[in-house]
C-alpha cells in the first residue's frame, strides 16, 4: 500500500488518456487537478458563481444538459463561470423554480426530470459555434490572432506570426510559459482564433483541438484539419487532428489548437514553410467557416 508501482503508473495512463491529458504516467498539476476534478458528480455540491470559479464534471455535466434543454452556457469546459449562471438562472425561470442561480437538489431533480425527454443531440452550445463561426471575418485583414509557443519556439512563432501580420491580421504574439495566462491573454484581446506551438519528442507532428465526451469545438476541429493538411505539404510527418482537454484548449473562449511539432529541429529549420503555410491553412479554414451548417 503506498506504493507507486507499475500497475499504479497503468491505471494513470489509462486516466490521462480518457481525461484527454498528456500521457505521461507522472501526477503532475494538471493532472492531480483532473483526478480532483472528476470526483465531483452532479448533486455532490451546491454549485454557483464564485471567485474563482468552481471546476469539476459535475458543471460539466450541468453545462451539457443546460445546453441540451436549449440554454447557452458557451462550451461544456466544466468551468461555472457567468455564461453556466445565467443559463441556470434561465432554466429555472422556466421550471418555476427560484431563480437564485444556485444549482442545488431541486434543480437537480428538474433536469433529470426534464432531460429525459429530449434528444442525444449536441444542443445549443454547439448551434451557437456554428453561428459565430459563420459571422466570423471573411478576411484576413479583420482577424485578431493569437499565437503562442511552449518550449524553445520562438523562431516558429515570430515567423508564423510575421506572416499573418505581412497578410494584414492583427496578432499578439506570446511566450508565457503559462497556459492559462496565454488564454487568459486571447480571451482579453477578443480573439477570433488562437494558434499555439509546442516541442514534441513523438516521431509525428499532431495538431490538438479542444474535445471532451459531451462537446467538441467545431472550430477548432476544422482549423486543425486544416493545419495537418498544410503541414503536411512542408514534409513533417502529421498524424490526424486529436481532439483533447489539455488547458489552453480548455481555457480559451475561441476556436483553438495546439500544433505539438515533431521532428523538432526538423520544424525549426522549415520555419519559413511552415509560417506559410499555417497563413494557407488559416484562409482555408475562414472560408471553411462561411460555408458552415
Amino acid at each position: 500500500m503506498g506504493t507507486f508501482c507499475a500497475a499504479t503508473e497503468a491505471a494513470l495512463r489509462a486516466f490521462q488518456h480518457q481525461r484527454g491529458l498528456r500521457v505521461t504516467g507522472v501526477c503532475d498539476e494538471d493532472c492531480w487537478k483532473a483526478l480532483v476534478e472528476a470526483n465531483w458528480k452532479l448533486g455532490d455540491r451546491l454549485l454557483l458563481l464564485t471567485s474563482p470559479n468552481l471546476r469539476g464534471d459535475d458543471v460539466g455535466e450541468l453545462q451539457a444538459s443546460l445546453a441540451r434543454l436549449g440554454f447557452d452556457c458557451g462550451r461544456v469546459d466544466g468551468i461555472f463561470g457567468p455564461l453556466t449562471a445565467k443559463a441556470l438562472d434561465d432554466f429555472q425561470s422556466n421550471c418555476g423554480l427560484p431563480n437564485d442561480g444556485v444549482c442545488g437538489t431541486e434543480t437537480v431533480r428538474a433536469l433529470n426530470r426534464v432531460i429525459g425527454q429530449t434528444g442525444q443531440g449536441p444542443g445549443i452550445s454547439a448551434v451557437r459555434e456554428r453561428e459565430r463561426l459563420r459571422q466570423a471575418p471573411t478576411s484576413l485583414g479583420s482577424l485578431r490572432v493569437v499565437v503562442g509557443q511552449f518550449g524553445g519556439l520562438s523562431s516558429i512563432t515570430r515567423a508564423v506570426s510575421r506572416e499573418l501580420r505581412f497578410a494584414g491580421a492583427h496578432v499578439v504574439p506570446l511566450d508565457e510559459p503559462d497556459a492559462v495566462v496565454q488564454a487568459r491573454t486571447a480571451n482579453q484581446f477578443n480573439a477570433h482564433l488562437y494558434l499555439g506551438f509546442e516541442a514534441s519528442r513523438a516521431d509525428d507532428t499532431v495538431v490538438h483541438f479542444y474535445k471532451v465526451p459531451t462537446f467538441e469545438s467545431i472550430g477548432g476541429r476544422g482549423l486543425a484539419g486544416c493545419l495537418s493538411d498544410e503541414l503536411r505539404r512542408t514534409g513533417l510527418p502529421v498524424a490526424a487532428p486529436c481532439g483533447m482537454r489539455l488547458t489552453v484548449l480548455r481555457e480559451t473562449r475561441m476556436p483553438a489548437v495546439l500544433v505539438m511539432l515533431a521532428p523538432v529541429r526538423t520544424a525549426v529549420d522549415a520555419a519559413p514553410e511552415v509560417s506559410t503555410r499555417v497563413v494557407e491553412a488559416v484562409r482555408q479554414w475562414m472560408t471553411l467557416c462561411t460555408r458552415s451548417t
